[in-house]
């Protein structure tokens, strides 16, 4: 079988990376091992422009966001499922001084397509503590990532471009024209292997720094109807059930759920939220994060024919469709990737 792309793991970033692929004409073999645990299954999947405890905007933030949207919508057209759910979040203020600075920011050119409103007042009192008011945020919400994922997936099967097995690195031959595995001969290679890049032979140099985090499923007679985010995410979900997250550990690397990250998780939500709530679930997922928090894209550096698409850490549903686009572009055109992304920038490492 002769292919353009042999596609390394089906997450967020192989989901997404080959729908770009196959949308620009080219044939794919997805080699993924469904049963094997990963973030994608168990993200909070949520999109966010301003973020952090200083409030910004997320890096390149512009660029993603306009490109985010349109991308899901037709993916999800095509598959004939919704995963991606628009949904303002509130953000309460901490502080007088607080909202006195983003009555500020709202006039910022910058800030502006981002901010649906001001509150100067408690706006969702009956909700979460804002005494000082909160600020609306707009062109956000969350994917449902494993929806996307489970629906591709599918997708793949039916056309026939899926195998379902653990990628075996001893089977895969480089040669002039490409690479060979297993009588499947491709142009190139591309690994979306999430955290399992720490034991890729052509990537195991990149300093990827895999982050542990939880979530928890809370149930509330609550009808909520935003998403709240300060100190902890509470996404609504349906039947009044809410997703609440996330932690960060990057000690304990594994997909094991804690009492320590349940109690974290409770009591950063009491913190915030005034409505009660009873625990369902918990789930605990692996990011493949990066040391300097920005994707690995780019060319192996000895080896054309191989190709890594990784390291999209805690915002992968909002940085994969812009660079999935990108580092397609860049294989075909030779177009330029982004500096920041590009793994020539770690080339000393290797």
């Amino acid at each position: 079988m002769h292919v353009d792309y042999l596609i390394i793991g089906q997450g967020i970033a192989g989901t997404v990376l080959c729908e770009h692929l196959i949308k620009a004409g080219k044939s794919v073999i997805v080699i993924d091992e469904s049963t094997l645990s990963n973030s994608s299954k168990v993200a909070g999947g949520l999109y966010n422009p301003i973020t952090g405890r200083k409030m910004v905007k997320t890096w390149n933030c512009d660029a993603l966001f306009n490109y985010l949207t349109p991308f899901y919508r037709a993916l999800e057209v095509k598959l004939g499922e919704r995963f991606l759910i628009e949904k303002p979040i509130y953000r309460p203020f901490m502080s007088t001084e607080e909202l006195n600075e983003w009555m500020g920011k709202s006039a910022e050119s910058i800030y502006q397509p981002y901010i649906g409103e001001i509150k100067d007042k408690p706006a969702y009192a009956n909700h979460v503590k804002d005494q000082f008011g909160g600020i609306i945020l707009k062109q956000c919400g969350y994917v449902d990532t494993a929806t996307m994922v489970s629906a591709y997936r599918d997708y793949l099967k039916i056309n026939h471009l899926y195998k379902s097995e653990a990628f075996d690195y001893a089977k895969l031959v480089l040669t002039d024209r490409g690479v060979e595995y297993e009588g499947i001969h491709a142009k190139k290679v591309i690994f979306c292997d999430g955290k399992f890049s720490q034991s890729n032979p052509f990537f195991d140099w990149l300093p990827l720094r895999p982050v542990k985090g939880e979530l928890l499923f809370v149930k509330t007679k609550t009808k909520i109807e935003v998403i709240y985010n300060r100190g902890v995410f509470v996404i609504p979900l349906s039947n009044r059930i809410c997703k609440v997250g996330a932690t960060y550990d990057h000690e304990n690397v594994n997909e094991n759920i804690t009492s320590k990250a349940e109690n974290e998780l409770r009591r950063r939500l009491k913190q915030l939220a005034v409505f009660d709530f009873e625990v369902i679930d918990q789930k605990a997922g692996v990011r493949p994060a990066t040391k300097d928090r920005k994707p690995f894209v780019g060319i192996h550096p000895k080896h054309s024919q191989v190709v890594v698409f990784n390291g999209l850490g805690a915002k992968g549903v909002s940085l994969a469709p812009f660079y999935a686009n990108q580092l397609t572009n860049h294989l075909e055109f030779g177009d330029h990737l982004d500096s920041e992304v590009n793994i020539e920038r770690f080339f000393s490492l290797f």
